[in-house]
């Protein structure tokens, strides 16, 4: 297999879980071994470009094959050809030959072709494991998180036990009571400091946008339930319906604008001032009446009629009376 694959598959490969050691430190503890020799060109491998062109061309498309990008000597007669990939789906992507020979033969054979991503193609997520791929908020009401034995998160908690084999009525109350209430496992010192740190960084914490706006905290709002355990000096339970976080958890020194004991500024009623007219002492309301009737009458009198304009005009002689 060439080295440009063997590459690309171990940048792939999940990450060596935490508790193994890693490959440098154990290749520390095994003797030193001889380093291998670099090998040496081949110039019958490194000058068949045509040979690798056609071999790719024979499970790809010609016209995707691009210019020839150069050769690696992966060992002693053993060389990879490296060919420019055109297609616009695979940008960022390069086509690879692998080519060999046997000692003191100049037939070549073509061991593998490929198609490889560079440092800008567009390749699929890193895989995670199956178990590792559901995140806080994934569940869904039909799902069911697989059992986790050995998570650090819980420890061991009392159970109910009998006190002697052919007793069985007889139990040890006081451990269940005090611990573990007959639970299997409860809450470690680890995952409680884990539940504190998630719900301070919340947005139900103090260092959030509601409780930077707020008046008031909550550890003086009265719809606060109180938390039991250690725990109660810093969260309690958000009771108020009103309130963005309702049924949540939230920090003491958190808040927000649904406070039980805040409220808006409030401004009186500002009172119309009467107006009053200073600018004369009394005023004479006859004079007022009587220009009122004096117009009223002038509106009804009747106008006077004009002489039409085509109405004809009657001559008197005047001859008769001088006579």
């Amino acid at each position: 297999m060439s080295e440009l694959f063997s590459r690309w598959l171990h940048d792939v490969e999940p990450a060596p879980a935490a508790g193994s050691a890693p490959a440098h430190a154990a290749a520390a503890d095994r003797p030193t071994a001889r380093r291998a020799a670099r090998p040496s060109p081949d110039a019958l491998l490194l000058e068949a470009v045509d040979a690798a062109r056609r071999a790719i061309a024979e499970v790809a498309d010609p016209n995707h094959i691009g210019a020839h990008l150069g050769a690696v000597m992966e060992g002693q007669r053993l060389a990879t050809h490296s060919f420019a990939c055109t297609a616009k789906a695979y940008r960022g992507w390069h086509w690879v030959a692998v080519l060999a020979r046997a000692p003191r033969s100049k037939t070549i054979t073509v061991c593998e072709t490929a198609l490889l991503p560079g440092d800008d193609a567009l390749v699929a997520p890193r895989w995670l494991p199956w178990e590792d791929r559901l995140q806080p908020g994934d569940l869904s009401a039909r799902d069911t998180l697989p059992k986790v034995d050995d998570d650090p998160n819980l420890e061991a908690g009392f159970e109910q036990v009998p006190l002697a084999e052919d007793e069985d009525d007889a139990v040890d109350q006081l451990p269940i009571f005090e611990l573990g209430l007959g639970r299997r496992r409860v809450l470690s010192a680890q995952g409680i400091s884990h539940a504190a740190e998630r719900w301070h960084d919340s947005e139900a914490g103090p260092d959030g946008e509601f409780a930077k706006r707020a008046s008031a905290q909550c550890v003086t709002c009265g719809y606060l339930l109180p938390m039991a355990g250690s725990l109660r000096t810093q969260f309690g339970v958000c009771a108020n319906q009103w309130s963005p976080f309702d049924g949540r958890v939230v920090a003491l020194d958190a808040g927000c604008g649904a406070h039980s004991e805040t409220d808006v500024e409030r401004q009186a009623p500002e009172t119309a001032q009467p107006v009053i007219d200073d600018l004369h002492d009394t005023v004479d309301v006859s004079a007022g009446e009587a220009s009122a009737a004096e117009a009223s009458a002038a509106e009804e009198a009747p106008a006077a009629e004009a002489p039409a304009a085509d109405a004809p005009v009657t001559e008197v002689s005047t001859s008769g009376a001088s006579g």
